[in-house]
C-alpha cells in the first residue's frame, strides 16, 4: 500500500474525531451557558454528575466482571491440547489472535464498558428517586410496606439486578469463547471430557452467580405482584396472593440450593452436579412457577371469580382513586328535571351568564381583526382566563398573545428571521359572554400598542413577547435594529368592538332569522389593503432605543426596538460565537458585523420546552396560557409529578387520555411521558415563564406530594415555596386541563366503589365524542362559570359529561372548582343522573338541534347559501334543577376568502326533550319554554312605558307587520332562485303585502 494511502485513513479518522468532539463540546458548553442564564446550573450539574457517576460505576462493574472472566479463562487455558481436527482448525485462529490479544481484550472490554455506562446513565432519575425517597404515609395491604418502596426503591432494584444479569451473562459468554479458542472447552474429544477442570470451575462459578441472582429476582418478584395484570383488575389477584407468592418463595429457596450446588462443583469438578442443578431449576420453574398458578386460576378462581376476586377489586378501586386524586370526589344524586314552567324560567334566568364565545372558533376572528400584520399569529385554540372589568367584577375572558410567526414570505432570510423579526407584541383579550350587534367578540384588550379595558384595570405592562410558542428557534438581539410594530396603528382603532359596543340581548316571541354573515371586506377593505402594503422589511441602519420610532424612505412609519432585558446568553467572546455557529450550523453568526460582545442569543423560546429543560423530572401540561402579572406578560405552565409505581392503581396511557378535539392534530402538542404509562399524578408545580426575559420560576403548588418532596431533595434549589407566589399570579392560576382529562378517564369506571358492581361493569361510563366535530375524538372539557346546584356562588369551573357505556343518553356531569382563591379549589364534583330517567346526551341534543323544525327554519337558508355555518362548543351546565345545553352558532361569509371570519349569529339551547334557537341566550330560552309569563329580563328595574308614536297611531303594529312581510319576501326569494313556480307566486304575494303595508302607512 502506498505511503500516502496508509496515512490517509488515520488523518481522516482524526478529522472525524475532532469534528465530533467540537460538536459535542459546543452542545455541552452552550447547554451549560443556557442553564447559567436562567439560574438553574444546579439542575444541570446534578444531572451531569449523576450521569457520570452511574456511567462510571456501571462501566467499571461491567469491565471488572467481563474482564476478569476473560483474564481467568486465558490464564487457566490448557498447556497441552489434544490432537483433533477441531483443535487443528482452531490453531489458525489462535495464531492470528495471539499477537493482538491485548488489543482485542481492551476493545471488547472498552466497548462493553461504554455500552453499559451509556445505558446506566439514562437511569439517573430512578437513582435520584431511590437516594432521596420520601414516604407516602400509605402502606400497601399485602406486604405492609410504604408506597415509597414500590414507587422509588423497587424500580431501582430491578434496574440494578438487570445490569448484574447482563454483566454475568456477558462474562459467561466471553469465558466460553476464550475457553473454546484455547482448548478449555472441546466439542470433539475421544476421552469424553468436554471441558478441563479449570474451565468447569470457572463456568460453574459464573452459573452459580447467575442462579444466585435469579434467586434475588424471584424474591423481588414477590413485591412486583402488586403490579400484576393476571387478575380481573390491575394489582395482586387471588391467584397471585395464594399461589404465585408462595411459588416465588419456593423458587427462591430452590435457586439458592442450586447456586450452592454450582459453587460446590469447585470441589466435585463433575459436570453432572451443575447439570443436575440446572435441570432442577428449570423443572421447578415450570411446575411451581407456571403450572401450579395456572391450575389455581383455571380450576379454583375462574368458576368463582367474582367472590374470590372481590377483596382484590376493592384494593384496586381504593388505590386507584387515591393515586389519581379522585377519592374525595363529592358525588350527588341529581334528579334532573326535564320540564320547566315559563315563570321558573324567568326566575332562574335572572343573572345567568354563559360563556358563548368559543375559544376554538374565534381564533379566526382574532386573526382577522387583531393580526395587524401578516407575520403575526394567534394559536388555533385560544385560552380562557378571568380578568376584572371596569367595575371590578371577574369575567370569563378569551385571551391570546400576538406572536411573531416569522418575516413575510418573500423576505424570509436568515437576517430577517433571526435578527430583525424577533418578537411578538401585546396581549389580545375579549369578553367571553358579550358580543356586539354584528356577532363579533367584544375586545377588552386590542391593537398595537395595546389598549382597552383590561389595560386600564391591570395597568401598563411590557407588551413585547420574546418567548412564546411561535417564531424562529433562536434570535440574536442587541445587534440589528429589531422590528417592533407599525406606527400607523397607534391612533387607528379601526372597527374594533369594545365593551361599549356590547349589545343587551333582546327577547323576541319566536325564532329569528339569522343575521347576514359578516364579510370583513365590507368595512375593512381599506384597512386590509394598508396592512398588506405595509409588510415591508424595516430599513436597516436606523437605530433607536427600546421602542424607538423610525421612518423609512417610503414614508411607512415603523417602530424599532433594541432588546433591553437580561434574557438569553450573552455572546461575550468570539469563541462563544464559534460554538453557537457550530450548534446551529450557521456561519452567519460569525460573519454578521452587527453581532458584538453585547449581543445576546435567545433560544429554547417555547415556554413548555423551557420548563421541561430546567425541570426534566416534571411532565408539562399541553395547554400553557398567557397572563398579565405585575406589569409583565407571563406564560403559566402547569406541571405534574407522575409515577407508574403506585401499587394496585390502574395504569393508563397518558397521551391517549389527554387527547380530544383540541389536542388532536396541530391545535396543541401533547407532552409525552417516559414509558407513556402512569398510575399516579399530581399537579404539584405551577411554572411561570416571563415572555420578555425568559425567567423560569417553579412554584411548589402541592407541597405535600411525596414525589415532589423527593425531587426537591434531589434538586434543592430548583423549586421555590408556594408562599412566594404573588397575589396577582394566584388570581390567574387554574385547574389544569390534562389532569382533569386524566381524572375523567379514570372516573369512567372508578366512580363505582362497590366491588360486585365493578365486576359486573353495567354502570361504567364513557366520555362522549364531540358532537360538533366530525372526528371521533372525545369532547374536550370546557371552562365556564357555572351555578353548581349546591346553593353557592357561581364558580369558575372546568366541566365535562359522561354517557353510559354503549349508549348516548347523559349519565353524569363532572366539574372541578378552578378558582384558586376558593377554599374548594380542585374539588371534583359529580352529579349522577337517575338511571330510570333518560336525559339527552350531547350527541342526542346535537341531533335534536339538527332535526328540530324551528331550528331548521333558521339554518336551512344559511346552509343553502354560500355561508359557512360553524357550531361552537356545546356547553352543559346545571340550570333550574336540570341540565341546560347551550351551543353558539357562528356564520361566516363563504365568498369572503381570508377577509371573512365567523360571527356569533344564533344560540341553540336544549333542556329536557326540548330545543330552541334564538338571536341570544335569553331569546333562545324564551323560545324554549311556552306560557304567559314575562320573558327573562337583564335587570329588575322598572322601565317606564314608551309613549305612542307615529302618525298612524298604531303603536308600532304596522312595523311588526312590515317586518313579517319582509321576512316572507326574503324566504320566497331564496326559493325562487331554484325556479320554483310556487315560490315565485309567494314572492309576488309577499311583494303585494309590502306595497299594501306601505300604502297604509
Amino acid at each position: 500500500m502506498p505511503r500516502r494511502s496508509r496515512l490517509l485513513a488515520p488523518v481522516a479518522a482524526t478529522v472525524v474525531v475532532i469534528i465530533a468532539g467540537l460538536i459535542l463540546a459546543a452542545n455541552f458548553w452552550t447547554d451549560y451557558k443556557w442553564f447559567d442564564s436562567v439560574g438553574y446550573t444546579s439542575v444541570f450539574l446534578t444531572e451531569l454528575w449523576t450521569r457520570v457517576l452511574l456511567f462510571a460505576v456501571a462501566g467499571l462493574v461491567m469491565a471488572v466482571i467481563v474482564g476478569a472472566s476473560i483474564f481467568f479463562a486465558y490464564r487457566f487455558r490448557p498447556g497441552i491440547r489434544p490432537m483433533s481436527l477441531e483443535q487443528q482448525g482452531l490453531d489458525r485462529y489462535r495464531q492470528s489472535i495471539d499477537p493482538h490479544r491485548k488489543l482485542f481484550f481492551w476493545i471488547t472490554v472498552g466497548a462493553l464498558t461504554l455500552l453499559a455506562g451509556a445505558a446506566a446513565s439514562g437511569d439517573w432519575q430512578a437513582y435520584l428517586q431511590f437516594m432521596n425517597s420520601n414516604e407516602f404515609g400509605v402502606a400497601d395491604p399485602e406486604f405492609g410496606l410504604d408506597v415509597a418502596f414500590f414507587a422509588f426503591t423497587y424500580p431501582f432494584l430491578r434496574i440494578l439486578l438487570g445490569y448484574l444479569y447482563a454483566a454475568v451473562i456477558l462474562a459467561f459468554i466471553a469465558a466460553v469463547i476464550v475457553h473454546y479458542l484455547y482448548g478449555g472447552v472441546r466439542l470433539q474429544n475421544d476421552s469424553g471430557q468436554r471441558a478441563t477442570p479449570a474451565a468447569r470451575v470457572h463456568l460453574s462459578v459464573l452459573l452459580g452467580v447467575f442462579v444466585l441472582l435469579r434467586a434475588g429476582s424471584y424474591w423481588l418478584d414477590r413485591y412486583g405482584l402488586v403490579f400484576s395484570e393476571r387478575g380481573y383488575t390491575f394489582g395482586a389477584s387471588y391467584t397471585d396472593v395464594n399461589a404465585v407468592k408462595t411459588a416465588l418463595l419456593i423458587l427462591t429457596v430452590i435457586s439458592v440450593i442450586c447456586a450452592v450446588l454450582f459453587f460446590a462443583n469447585i470441589y466435585f469438578k463433575n459436570i453432572m452436579v451443575p447439570m443436575a442443578s440446572l435441570g432442577l431449576l428449570v423443572l421447578s420453574a415450570v411446575l411451581v412457577g407456571v403450572a401450579y398458578p395456572e391450575i389455581v386460576q383455571r380450576f379454583q378462581v375462574a368458576p368463582n371469580e367474582q367472590r374470590l376476586e372481590s377483596p382484590y377489586i376493592e384494593r384496586n378501586i381504593e388505590y386507584t382513586r387515591q393515586a389519581y386524586g379522585i377519592d374525595d370526589t363529592e358525588v350527588q344524586a341529581y334528579d334532573a328535571t326535564t320540564e320547566l314552567s315559563p315563570q321558573a324560567l324567568v326566575e332562574e334566568s335572572q343573572g345567568t351568564t354563559v360563556r358563548l364565545v368559543d375559544p376554538s372558533v374565534v381564533s379566526q376572528t382574532f386573526q382577522q381583526m387583531q393580526q395587524v400584520r401578516g407575520f403575526y399569529e394567534f394559536p388555533d385554540v385560544l385560552e380562557v382566563d378571568r380578568y376584572p372589568d371596569s367595575e371590578g367584577n371577574l369575567i370569563d375572558t378569551i385571551v391570546a398573545v400576538r406572536e411573531l410567526a416569522g418575516p413575510p414570505e418573500d423576505q424570509d432570510n436568515w437576517l430577517n428571521r433571526h435578527l430583525i423579526y424577533t418578537h411578538g407584541y401585546g396581549m389580545v383579550a375579549a369578553a367571553g359572554t358579550q358580543i356586539d350587534a354584528e356577532g363579533r367578540p367584544v375586545f377588552t384588550e386590542y391593537n398595537i400598542p395595546p389598549r382597552g379595558e383590561l389595560s386600564e384595570v391591570v395597568g401598563e405592562y411590557q407588551p413585547r413577547v420574546y418567548y412564546g410558542r411561535e417564531g424562529a428557534d433562536y434570535v440574536i438581539v442587541q445587534a440589528e435594529d429589531e422590528y417592533d410594530y407599525p406606527l400607523d396603528t397607534e391612533e387607528d382603532t379601526g372597527d374594533v368592538p369594545t365593551p361599549e359596543d356590547a349589545v343587551e340581548p333582546e327577547v323576541t316571541p319566536s325564532p329569528d332569522e339569522a343575521r347576514a354573515p359578516y364579510d370583513a371586506d365590507q368595512e375593512g377593505t381599506d384597512q386590509q389593503a394598508a396592512e398588506q402594503t405595509a409588510e415591508e422589511t424595516p430599513a436597516e441602519g436606523q437605530g433607536g432605543g427600546e421602542g424607538a420610532a423610525q421612518q423609512n424612505q417610503g414614508g411607512d412609519s415603523q417602530a424599532y426596538n433594541n432588546y433591553g432585558g437580561d434574557g438569553g446568553v450573552q455572546l461575550d467572546s468570539f469563541f462563544d460565537r464559534i460554538l453557537y455557529a457550530i450548534k446551529y450550523q450557521e456561519p452567519n453568526i460569525l460573519l454578521n458585523n452587527a453581532i458584538t460582545s453585547d449581543s445576546r442569543i435567545i433560544y429554547e423560546r417555547d415556554p413548555v420546552e423551557r420548563v421541561e429543560k430546567v425541570a426534566p423530572f416534571l411532565t408539562t401540561d399541553s395547554r400553557p396560557y398567557p397572563a398579565i402579572v405585575e406589569g409583565r406578560i407571563v406564560w403559566i405552565v402547569d406541571a405534574y409529578t407522575t409515577s407508574n409505581g403506585y401499587p394496585y392503581a390502574n395504569r393508563l396511557d397518558f397521551n391517549q387520555a389527554v387527547t380530544d378535539t383540541f389536542t388532536d392534530g396541530s391545535a396543541q402538542q401533547v407532552a409525552a411521558l417516559p414509558g407513556n404509562e402512569v398510575n399516579y399524578i399530581r399537579n404539584s408545580v405551577k411554572a411561570v415563564v416571563d415572555a420578555y426575559d425568559g425567567t423560569v420560576t417553579l412554584y411548589a403548588w402541592d407541597e405535600e406530594d411525596p414525589v415532589l418532596q423527593t425531587w426537591m431533595d434531589a434538586f434543592p434549589d430548583a423549586v421555590v415555596d408556594r408562599d412566594e407566589m404573588s397575589d396577582e399570579l394566584v388570581d390567574h392560576l387554574r385547574y389544569p386541563d390534562d389532569l382533569f382529562k386524566v381524572q375523567r378517564q379514570i372516573m369512567r369506571q372508578y366512580h363505582v366503589t362497590d366491588a360486585e358492581a365493578f365486576y359486573g361493569g353495567q354502570d361504567f361510563w364513557e366520555v362522549p365524542s364531540d358532537p360538533t366535530n366530525e372526528s371521533e375524538a372525545p369532547e374536550p372539557p370546557y371552562r365556564q362559570t357555572i351555578n353548581y346546584p349546591d346553593g353557592g356562588d357561581p364558580t369558575f369551573s372546568l366541566t365535562s359529561t359522561f354517557v353510559p357505556r354503549g349508549r348516548a343518553n347523559l349519565a353524569a356531569f363532572m366539574a372541578v372548582d378552578s378558582d384558586p382563591r376558593s377554599e374548594s379549589y380542585g374539588q371534583l364534583k359529580l352529579l349522577e343522573l337517575p338511571r330510570s330517567t333518560v336525559i339527552l346526551g350531547p350527541g342526542q341534543v346535537q341531533n335534536a338541534f339538527d332535526a328540530d323544525a324551528d331550528v331548521r327554519e333558521v339554518l336551512l337558508p344559511l346552509e343553502q347559501s354560500n355561508a359557512e355555518v360553524t357550531r361552537g362548543n356545546l356547553l352543559t351546565l346545571p340550570f333550574a334543577g336540570g341540565l341546560l345545553y347551550v351551543e353558539p352558532l357562528y356564520v361566516q361569509a363563504g365568498g369572503g376568502g381570508e377577509a371573512s371570519f365567523p360571527l356569533l349569529q344564533q344560540v341553540m339551547v336544549g333542556f329536557g326533550d326540548e330545543v330552541a334557537i334564538g338571536n341570544s341566550l335569553p331569546d333562545a330560552l324564551s323560545n324554549l319554554f311556552t306560557g304567559d309569563a314575562a320573558p327573562p329580563e337583564e335587570s329588575t328595574e322598572e322601565t317606564p312605558p314608551e309613549e305612542e308614536s307615529g302618525a298612524g297611531g298604531d303603536g308600532g303594529g304596522g312595523d311588526q307587520a312590515l317586518t313579517e312581510a319582509l321576512n316572507e319576501a326574503v324566504e320566497a326569494w331564496e326559493e325562487a332562485q331554484e325556479s320554483n313556480e310556487e315560490a315565485n307566486e309567494r314572492l309576488r304575494e309577499a311583494l303585494e303585502d309590502i306595497q299594501q303595508q306601505l300604502n297604509e302607512e
